[in-house]
């Protein structure tokens, strides 16, 4: 898997990101497997991420000066943020890899990907 060796722990890391849809901060992770793992501390969790990352298991999402947020869906899509209360919501747009194609016909740029993030107030802040 990447050549990351599945602890207990980062088993457990990962199958939090998979599973949660909040695109948690590093504390949000620790404060939620703590009770299961007392012996893990924050800076494990941390240095877990960033090698999940660094391995393209999962993404970094920095927004504005908060902190890192992490998603663990890979498939290409969106996000939506709300500029109150800071939620993060996914969502599909396919019609944008056109803009990955004309860049790189406009450009001869090798296109790598894209990012694109639309801010507003959510449903529950509005």
């Amino acid at each position: 898997m990447s050549g990351v060796r599945m602890t207990p722990q980062r088993h457990a890391i990962l199958s939090y990101l998979l599973d949660s849809m909040t695109h948690p901060t590093a504390d949000e992770i620790y404060k939620a497997l703590e009770q299961r793992y007392p012996n893990m501390s924050v800076a494990t969790i941390y240095n877990n991420l960033k090698l999940f990352v660094e391995a393209g298991l999962i993404r970094e999402l920095t927004y504005g000066d908060d902190s890192s947020r992490f998603d663990g869906d890979m498939t290409d899509h969106y996000h939506a943020i709300c500029e109150s209360c800071g939620v993060i919501v996914d969502f599909h747009y396919p019609q944008l890899l056109e803009a990955e194609i004309s860049a790189s016909k406009e450009t001869g740029f090798r296109v790598r990907g894209h990012r694109m993030e639309i801010y507003g107030t959510c449903e529950r802040c509005s």
